[in-house]
């Protein structure tokens, strides 16, 4: 006999120790050896009957060593009881004839729990003895085990049974427990994205305008005073654009990431060609556009050393295009987190991303979603 399954099985102290259904499930297994030990009683007399009582005891104190050993998690025993179990079965059945059967109920049950891919097998088995037994020994005077058949065949299917329930409960358990954690793990991805694609943008204007501030300073202290207020509002913004995004209440919009974007390829010296309007861009796709617009014009900022950048948008696009170099130096944004991050948000709005270099000279980044269906959004 193989090892107990330990796949569908739960651990063994859970099996049998672990709650008051499996502890009186298990008590209520003595019943059956004391039918024996009553049979007994009846069958044989004198020293006879004070034999078949021992074997009957110590098949009874067998059982709960083993299921102390279950419950401790002690599986080398278990063979081992099991085997003896099986032996004193054996050996009550000349002082309760039929009635042992009821001893290779409890046998039968243990094994339907504990290695329940042979239930079926094992339990077909002991029915057909405790049948069949009985009758094929005419000493013993009784006709086919009927009684003792159906009591080993319905309980240990029960115990079966029990044993499936309760696998599939921790399975259950396991499963949102698993679910919980992706869940948290998810949240721990968005965050990070979200606070590297805020602070990113962010972080960038304020260096782009400190440096504005401190070549104005020497020879225009008003733009550079106003340069450095700019910075500070910029400051608290990122403040609350993280405290949002830690919360999950961030609002990102099309129409305010191009108003800061202007802003800031002014501030770094770039010439901004962007709509004045995103009424193009319907309000289901104003996130993700907004989104796409940060990034890209990050991007420039940071990487392109272009002279010019421009935006377009339509109701299932949104395209940023500068003049800078291009070529190797910029296709390592591609593997950053900020374009891993867009691609996330695309890929899960079902959009396409496009990045890579124009001729001959410049950078793209496309972004497409599909069109939505007019027919189903009347429908829903």
């Amino acid at each position: 006999m193989t090892e107990p399954d330990r796949e569908n099985t739960p651990p063994l102290a859970h099996s049998w120790a672990g709650g008051w259904r499996r502890i009186m499930l298990g008590t209520g297994m003595l019943v059956f050896p004391t039918l024996t030990a009553v049979a007994v009683c009846g069958d044989v007399g004198g020293s006879a009957a004070v034999a078949g009582l021992a074997v009957v005891i110590a098949f009874s104190l067998c059982y709960v060593l083993l299921a102390l050993a279950l419950g401790r998690e002690r599986r080398s025993f278990v063979k081992p009881l099991l085997a003896a179990m099986t032996a004193l079965f054996l050996a009550a059945l000349p002082f309760a004839h039929a009635d042992a059967f009821f001893l290779a109920t409890v046998i039968v049950s243990v094994v339907a729990v504990l290695w329940r891919r042979h239930t079926l097998p094992v339990v077909a088995a002991g029915t057909l003895a405790a049948l069949l037994v009985p009758w094929a020994v005419p000493a013993w005077h009784t006709g086919p085990g009927g009684f003792q058949a159906l009591a080993l065949l319905f309980t240990s299917l029960t115990c079966g049974a029990f044993a499936e329930i309760a696998a599939t409960n921790r399975a259950l358990v396991a499963a949102r427990a698993e679910v919980a954690r992706l869940a948290s793990e998810a949240e721990r991805n968005r965050i990070a994205r979200d606070l590297h694609d805020l602070l990113g943008h962010s972080l960038t204007a304020i260096t782009v305008k400190s440096r504005l501030a401190q070549r104005l300073a020497a020879k225009d202290l008003d733009q550079a005073v106003a340069e450095m207020a700019a910075v500070e509002s910029l400051s608290r913004q990122a403040l609350a654009d993280v405290r949002a995004a830690v919360t999950g209440y961030r609002e990102v919009t099309v129409a305010g990431e191009l108003a800061r974007g202007r802003e800031l390829l002014r501030a770094a010296g770039v010439v901004a060609d962007l709509p004045k309007a995103a009424d193009a861009v319907g309000p289901e796709q104003r996130e993700l556009f907004g989104w796409v617009v940060r990034e890209g014009i990050t991007n420039v900022v940071r990487h392109a050393r272009a002279s010019r950048c421009s935006v377009q948008l339509t109701p299932t696009s949104v395209e940023i295009r500068d003049d800078g170099p291009g070529g190797a130096g910029r296709g390592l944004i591609g593997a950053g987190k900020g374009l891993t991050g867009l691609r996330e948000r695309v890929a899960a709005a079902g959009g396409t991303v496009e990045a890579g270099p124009l001729d001959p000279r410049g950078w793209r980044l496309l972004v497409t979603v599909r069109q939505a269906d007019p027919r189903s959004e009347g429908t829903s």
